[in-house]
């Protein structure tokens, strides 16, 4: 099976080009709002696109008051609805924080789970938050503190996208990883077998010292996104706070559907140089693409690259989304059986001229530059291939 895809896609041939990309929100002070930052993107179980930003009132840092930002996309990305504000935190000193979005695809529903008072600065305790749409994103539920049953931490998902496990063990399952508090860091995943009703504590992989300051070069795991193999196991790609080891990523697998996160499975990828921040990973079609500003110093130089050994390897070609500043990314792609689904991934990213935080954009991306009869033959040579084989 492994070479039948591995010939799939070198037929294919995988050479992505921007298709089209827009600029979904400008941090210019208009609209009560200073800055957009740190991007989430999905496509719904009815083939929506959402998009969600923080949109922090006051300034550009971490800490004060917030809305959550969404635009809404029924026609592949083409065009957006205005901004809505889907939750407003107040005037909280320490508001909220994205976040992650995850779908139930068996329910219909997306949900999104961000914390507030996560750096308890003049507020506390810590406490995670979700909020719920049954109707494609239109409408929201009232906020629900699932501290209740998690209990009362310091927790920020993501920032990107939860799964919903396709593959024992645990299909079904919604998995949301994210981080802790500077102190008492690492990377953290929280489970529901019961489509997002109840949620429960799941594998984690702390920071060493924990529970105490860092320093340079201590193992500080932190921002992270976790993908589903075909194995089904999951793949969690995790921002090097403090450039343990190397300036690029940890990647930790679970085995197990989320439940631990086990030393023996976590690897440093030193083709991934990273400059300390939040990348985007998606699996589609038996390749595992992954974006971030490929700098080891600066968040600048925006790039997808692609894998077909579950990111074991990369291919050495890479594309460049933006050379200049950019930061935070996340990727989605419809999965589809269409040839047009199976041709575009998405990503949203932090894109500037001077500094990465000027814009947020979305590039809808071509995976195979505009070749389609390279995806149809392909199709057609593998299914005669496979019955050969069996």
């Amino acid at each position: 099976m492994f070479l039948l895809v591995s010939s799939l896609h070198s037929q294919m041939q995988i050479k992505p080009l921007i298709y089209d990309e827009q600029l979904l929100w400008v941090s210019d002070g208009a609209g009560n709002v200073n800055t957009y930052r740190i991007p989430l993107l999905t496509f719904t179980s009815r083939g929506s696109l959402l998009a969600f930003a923080e949109a922090r009132k006051d300034s550009s840092g971490d800490i004060g008051a917030k809305f959550i930002a969404m635009k809404r996309s029924t026609d592949g990305g083409a065009t957006w609805s205005p901004t809505s504000f889907i939750v407003d935190d107040g005037i909280l000193i320490d508001g909220l924080n994205l976040g992650s979005v995850v779908v139930d695809e068996i329910k219909g529903s997306v949900m999104l789970i961000y914390s507030l008072c996560f750096h308890q600065f003049q507020c506390s305790p810590s406490s995670t938050m979700l909020v719920e749409s049954w109707d494609d994103g239109i409408s929201w539920s009232t906020p629900r503190n699932l501290s209740v049953q998690l209990g009362v931490k310091s927790f920020a998902p993501g920032p990107g996208f939860g799964i919903q496990k396709r593959f024992s063990p645990a299909a079904g399952r919604l998995v949301v990883c994210g981080h802790g508090t500077i102190e008492g860091d690492g990377v953290f995943c929280i489970l529901s077998d019961d489509h997002g009703q109840t949620w429960r504590n799941g594998g984690s992989l702390k920071s060493i010292p924990y529970n105490q300051p860092k320093q340079s070069q201590d193992f500080n795991p932190d921002e992270c996104q976790p993908v589903e193999l075909q194995d089904g196991s999951i793949m969690i790609n995790v921002r090097n706070q403090n450039n343990y080891h190397c300036c690029c990523r940890m990647v930790v697998r679970s085995l197990d559907g989320g439940e631990t996160l086990p030393v023996e499975e976590l690897r440093f990828d030193h083709t991934l140089v990273d400059p300390m921040v939040a990348a985007g990973a998606l699996q589609k079609e038996d390749v595992l693409y992954f974006s971030n500003p490929a700098n080891s110093q600066k968040r600048v130089n925006m790039t997808l690259r692609w894998s077909f050994t579950n990111g074991t390897t990369w291919e050495n070609e890479a594309m460049q989304i933006w050379a200049g500043p950019s930061g935070y990314s996340s990727m989605t792609s419809l999965y589809g059986n269409s040839i047009e689904d199976k041709k575009y991934i998405f990503v949203i990213y932090e894109k500037g001229q001077k500094e990465s935080i000027e814009t947020i954009s979305v590039a809808k991306i071509h995976l195979y530059g505009g070749s389609d009869n390279n995806l149809e033959t392909s199709r057609n040579k593998t299914s005669l291939r496979s019955l050969h084989t069996q």
